[in-house]
């Protein structure tokens, strides 16, 4: 067989095993017996092998079964299952503890318990039990919305269908789905064995796994569970997480072993070298310690900055670094233009995963690293994530190649590519007349922490554009109603079918509503992430609000200016870029060309807010809080619904004036504003 042969045969295969995945698991209609089944995938694999370079997108070998014919309903999670911010050294966990006691403005010597416990490289899920059953599981999805995967999770043996007669009428734990070492092996061998898909490490096996249609194929695979907090509950279970870990194992649920509770960061340093001498000898894979403030009650003061709790954090583990041939660099074109030099590496497996671009960064390290095509270079996958280049291992050999000449021009347009004085990011200057940069932006506006389109992925999205498909993110949403006139009809293109389609429009119609936190971060704006998203979000309501501010912003001597920059967290940069944004006429017309099709609400008050005297005020704190930290009590000023802004302006309801209060005391009263001392701060929202 030659590649040509090879090539034709692939293309049949794929084609007919989907066909036969839909009858299946689709139809529930099967054409032929498994043993054909399977040996039209063995002979797929047996021609990847041989012709490694002609595997498709769309080869069975990276499917497991076919497309979900309906998908998984979404579920709200009551309580956000949010992420972890990260540390990755010895000084990070040291400076984790000390943040958390300036927070809560505690001394040296006071004591403060943590419990350590591993952090399992698997799926975090959420199940929900009602008067002792369970009702149903979801996935964490964004933190704020996951998928309803109930059916699955019940084929999980170690997950409790019912739960003894004294637990909360409504009760929601929370833990880690997960594939151990040897299960994994066993299974991949089993599926190579057949002709089927293996997977790259245990935490994807567990992630597929736990994401089929059909919860036969789950039940059939070795999933696990660890349990490890709990989410909504109709009443307190216990008043300290280890409480709560105790509490879980009474209740039959697996908990990890390994956990233990410290009273200093010594004692969490001392179990993070422990677990880490032993961790490849665990039976599952971690990536890291997790420490989190023992004591509820302090938990709930700390709060929650942005997607993270303040009140715990996740200790990594050294990133694997493995050695090999960095054969070409490339430039990448971002959705801001921002131009990244890529690593084209030799193929190589790293922490479980097979690694063939790197990120180098920037210019300036290049430059810093000396790295060039053809050097052997040290690669590793940072917080076990994202592959970078550390550094070139030859740089002495005789006879390198020159080094890499950074281009003044973006290669995706051809437009100007400046870096503006002080920065170290080279940016294309096409705007979105740069398919690169409007490619991305398209793959932004769809991923699932922003509109989150399921079943839209950066091929497609590739396809669409390069066809002339979609161009903008509002063509998404007339994209079912051009289908068959502008273009052929999705259904017939390859690798699409009727159900694909309607698939694809029904996951985009299902994102006609936007909250407003999520349409900004959608719309790609330079330096606005989910967290500056979500603060202008909750500072303006609604977006024709926001849009009329900044409209009015571009004066900086007016009040929307000033109004803009108090928000706390936002300085004159992010304004700049804000205002910049909205002004440009392309970006006016795509968000009035959006609004067309999308309803953007406001953003949901914090559960805290029912009620709250100082929901959707805007209030300044200056000076120093006597009974908490000025950082808590902006914490819990936002828990209650408010808005904190970090300079007074006409809109400020309530200036709060602690000990030595300096100019913004004094501009408060000179625009007549509403002062608070702490303690009246306090007496309004029910501590004092």
């Amino acid at each position: 067989m030659d590649a040509a042969q090879a090539e034709e045969a692939l293309d049949w295969l794929a084609h007919a095993v989907a066909f036969h995945d839909r009858r299946y698991y689709q139809d529930d209609a099967p054409r032929i017996a498994d043993a054909e089944y399977d040996a039209l995938r063995r002979r797929n694999a047996e021609i990847e092998r041989r012709f490694p370079l002609l595997v498709r997108p769309d080869s069975p070998s990276r499917r497991v079964g076919a497309a979900a014919a309906t998908g998984f309903a979404k579920v709200r999670h009551a309580v956000p299952m949010l992420s972890l911010d990260n540390a990755f050294s010895e000084e990070d966990a040291r400076d984790f503890v000390a943040s958390v006691r300036r927070f809560l403005k505690l001394s040296d010597e006071a004591p403060l318990a943590f419990v350590a416990e591993p952090k399992i490289d698997g799926l975090s899920i959420s199940l929900r039990y009602e008067d002792g059953q369970f009702v149903r599981g979801a996935t964490r999805g964004d933190g704020a919305e996951g998928e309803d995967v109930t059916a699955n999770l019940r084929t999980v043996g170690e997950i409790p269908p019912s739960l003894p007669a004294g637990v909360p009428s409504v009760l929601e734990v929370r833990g880690e789905i997960y594939m151990r070492r040897a299960d994994f092996a066993a299974m991949n061998a089993a599926q190579e064995a057949k002709g089927e898909k293996v997977f790259a490490n245990p935490r994807n096996a567990a992630a597929g796994s736990l994401r089929q249609l059909d919860p036969r194929i789950t039940a059939g695979r070795p999933l696990r569970l660890f349990a490890y907090a709990l989410g909504e509950a109709a009443a307190p279970v216990a008043d300290s997480h280890w409480g709560v870990l105790q509490q879980l194992a009474r209740w039959r649920f697996p908990t990890n072993p390994e956990s233990r509770r410290c009273e200093s960061v010594d004692a969490l340093l001392d179990a993070y070298r422990d677990l880490g001498a032993r961790r490849d000898a665990l039976p599952y894979e971690i990536d890291g310690i997790v420490y989190k403030v023992d004591d509820h009650e302090l938990q709930r003061r700390l709060g929650f900055v942005s997607r993270a709790p303040r009140w715990a954090v996740a200790h990594k583990y050294p990133a694997q670094q493995v050695t090999t041939e960095l054969r070409a660099i490339s430039i990448q074109v971002g959705r801001t233009g921002a131009l990244t030099p890529v690593a084209e590496l030799e193929p190589v497996t790293v922490a479980g995963v097979v690694v063939s671009r790197a990120t180098l960064h920037n210019e300036d390290e290049i430059r810093r690293k000396d790295v060039r095509a053809g050097d052997r270079v040290v690669v590793q996958r940072a917080g076990d994530v994202i592959p970078q280049v550390v550094e070139a291992v030859d740089r002495d050999r005789p006879g390198r190649g020159p080094a890499f000449v950074f281009p003044e021009a973006c290669p995706a347009c051809g437009s100007a590519a400046v870096r503006p004085e002080g920065e170290a990011i080279r940016r294309c200057t096409g705007g979105l007349a740069c398919p690169a940069q409007a490619v991305e932006r398209l793959r932004h506006f769809a991923q699932r922490t922003a509109a989150d389109i399921e079943g839209l992925g950066e091929e497609r999205v590739q396809a669409f554009f390069d066809e002339g498909r979609v161009r903008t993110p509002s063509d998404l949403f007339t994209l079912a109603a051009r289908d068959g006139k502008e273009f052929p009809p999705l259904a017939e293109k390859d690798g699409w079918g009727p159900t694909s389609a309607a698939k694809l429009f029904a996951a985009i119609d299902a994102r006609r509503t936007l909250p407003l936190d999520r349409f900004l971060f959608a719309l790609g704006i330079r330096q606005v992430g989910e967290a500056t998203a979500k603060l202008l979000a909750r500072h303006y309501g609604a977006i024709a609000a926001l849009r009329d501010a900044m409209a009015k912003a571009t004066d900086p001597e007016s009040d929307a200016y000033r109004d803009l920059v108090a928000i706390d967290q936002i300085g004159d940069k992010v304004a700049a870029d804000l205002i910049a944004f909205f002004a440009q006429p392309v970006n006016a017309a795509e968000i009035e060309a959006l609004l067309r099709h999308v309803v953007v609400t406001e953003v949901a008050a914090p559960v805290a807010a029912a009620g709250s005297p100082v929901a959707g005020k805007t209030v300044v704190f200056t000076g120093t809080m006597e009974r908490m930290g000025r950082a808590e009590a902006k914490a819990r000023a936002e828990a209650l619904g408010a808005k904190v802004a970090g300079d007074v302006s006409k809109k400020t309801d309530y200036v709060v004036v602690g000990a030595d209060a300096g100019s913004k005391a004094t501009k408060a009263a000179a625009l007549g504003l509403k002062t608070l001392t702490e303690a009246e701060w306090l007496a309004l929202i029910g501590e004092g």
